[in-house]
């Protein structure tokens, strides 16, 4: 998943969502440099990381998306469950969607010196322009498709991502929440102990 689905499978913890969010802009095995909360969110992102990449029934969607969408499957899948989970807000969290954002957006993370120059300014122009306030439209899939497409260093047809959604969205839509229904409990039980 991208941001918004690591960002809710923090838990409620706002001080461990940055930190997950940071998990992808750090490389190797050794973080212990990094402060305790740090780490668990550098750890918790890898974990959501490789429970969607090995679910069974995403990767049956990757294997019928692949020939629409080669080399670039698995991006498109975080994509649109971030759209579709931002769409279906009020049936995974009780926070309502926008008001949940607000919070996020006005948060400062305690450890913030601990990030990278790099993340920061992710960060930074994140809250400026609310990016996560665009993923319940489907134009949002679209930009999101395009600007991360643009900034794969190999050609792709991820810009076509959106197109491949309007025509499967129903068996999309259908992979998600069977996806959802495995993974909200894996991750409330496996981080309970840092909940807010």
């Amino acid at each position: 998943m991208n941001f918004l689905g690591h960002i809710y499978f923090s838990n409620n913890n706002f001080e461990l969502m940055y930190a997950n969010l940071f998990g992808d802009h750090v490389k190797g095995s050794d973080y212990s440099r990094f402060p305790e909360i740090v780490q668990t969110g550098i750890t918790l992102h890898r974990s959501i990381d490789n429970y969607i990449d090995h679910h069974p029934i995403v990767l049956e969607l990757m294997h019928k998306l692949y020939p629409e969408l080669p080399k670039v499957t698995g991006i498109a899948i975080d994509l649109f469950f971030d759209h579709l989970l931002a769409i279906h807000w009020k049936d995974y969290h009780s926070e309502e969607y926008f008001s949940f954002l607000d919070q996020f957006y006005t948060y400062t993370p305690q450890n913030w010196e601990s990030f990278s120059p790099s993340f920061q300014s992710l960060i930074i122009a994140m809250k400026e322009k609310k990016w996560m306030n665009y993923y319940p439209e489907f134009e949002g899939l679209v930009k999101a498709s395009q600007g991360v497409g643009s900034r794969i260093t190999f050609p792709n047809k991820l810009s076509e991502a959106s197109t491949v959604f309007l025509s499967r969205r129903a068996e999309i839509e259908a992979c998600f929440h069977a996806y959802m229904e495995d993974a909200k409990p894996y991750f409330t039980g496996k981080y309970i102990e840092l909940k807010a």
